[in-house]
């Protein structure tokens, strides 16, 4: 165990999220009108970092914003997030544009705004920067050379570090990515499939992990966790752990070392879904926030499903409120609903 205060840096976006809410969403060349619009906080650097925040991790954000966005800073400040490595520069602030249907479903189409107009600090001032950081989250709504200038500095100073590649990059990004530096990669299961089609070809024929029988047998579960396997024989991310989120069925992780897939059935709602939208952001900054206060580098398969519970848990009281970085709970809330309480 370090010594060391756990501390996370992300280098993410963000963004003022825009919601029309619609009965369903737009099709090509179809024009709806909204039953509602609302004008919310965003970005998926933001939302994750608030939610390692909420989930009583520190965290610093580096990003940019521009004048249109103060309000945005300020928010993120409230809830805990350190805030000094935001910028404000001539841009203006990125945009989300969301269509959100009455059973929480979305649709979302990204402007980059001030999230590519924030220049990196020279090698030596990132090294610096970097210097009390023991986690470093990354997504990719920013420039990728400063996503890859950032994880080549914090894997060189010994941090563990945690990738949510959304959007995903192209296939030839993924195949020159440095995945030897990364040390956890957290996907959805399109974007599991689609690394594994970029980086693996037919790699992980060879024989797998039996499927368990007392798991769901359902259409998600047994594909991914197939998916997984074969990623997890994939010399590419011989280096990496990877946990896969699966929605309304649970998460999956392939752990390097552990020698055995974990599987965390979804979190039962009290309530309806209102909103998935940052359902995503809310698991993977909890699960960063686990990383930290465990302080171990390597976890028994035990610690990491209490950990996964949790996440999980958080994601699903997520969704029982309408939008993204609102809807995060606190670390005593979950677990609060996870006793029983």
């Amino acid at each position: 165990m370090s010594s060391q205060p756990a501390r996370c840096l992300v280098r993410g976006s963000l963004n003022i999220d825009e919601f029309f809410h619609v009965q369903d969403i737009v099709r090509p060349g179809q024009t709806i009108s909204s039953t509602k619009f609302e004008r919310r906080s965003g970005g998926k650097g933001a939302n994750q970092a608030a939610a390692v925040a909420r989930a009583g991790g520190a965290v610093r954000l580096v990003g940019a914003v521009g004048d249109d966005g103060a309000w945005l800073v300020r928010g993120l400040a409230r809830y805990g997030v350190d805030v000094g490595g935001v910028s404000v520069v001539p841009e203006a602030t990125g945009r989300a544009i969301i269509q959100l249907t009455p059973e929480g479903e979305n649709c979302i189409i990204l402007h980059k705004g001030a999230n590519h107009a924030l220049p990196d600090p020279p090698a030596a001032s990132l090294a610096a920067h970097l210097a009390d950081t023991t986690h470093l989250l990354l997504q990719n709504e920013i420039p990728w050379p400063s996503t890859l200038a950032y994880l080549s500095t914090a894997h060189a100073r010994g941090a563990a570090t945690v990738f949510n590649p959304s959007p995903m990059p192209t296939a030839a990004e993924l195949r020159a990515f440095p995945w030897a530096q990364l040390t956890w990669l957290v996907v959805n299961e399109g974007e599991a499939a689609s690394l594994l089609r970029a980086l693996c070809g037919d790699a992980g024929s060879a024989e797998q992990e039996q499927y368990h029988a007392d798991w769901p047998d359902d259409m998600v579960l047994p594909a991914a966790f197939a998916t997984l396997g074969r990623l997890a024989h994939c010399e590419t991310l011989a280096a990496t752990s990877v946990v896969c989120t699966l929605g309304a069925t649970g998460v999956l992780a392939s752990v390097r070392g552990l020698g055995e897939t974990l599987y965390v059935p979804a979190a039962k709602l009290q309530g309806d879904v209102r909103d998935t939208t940052g359902a995503g952001d809310c698991f993977t900054g909890y699960f960063v926030a686990g990383l930290m206060q465990s302080g171990e580098e390597r976890l028994s398969a035990d610690e990491l499903t209490g950990l996964l519970r949790h996440s999980v848990q958080a994601a699903g009281m997520c969704v029982e409120k309408n939008g993204a970085m609102e809807s995060i709970p606190e670390r005593a809330e979950v677990e609060a609903r996870l006793s029983g309480r």
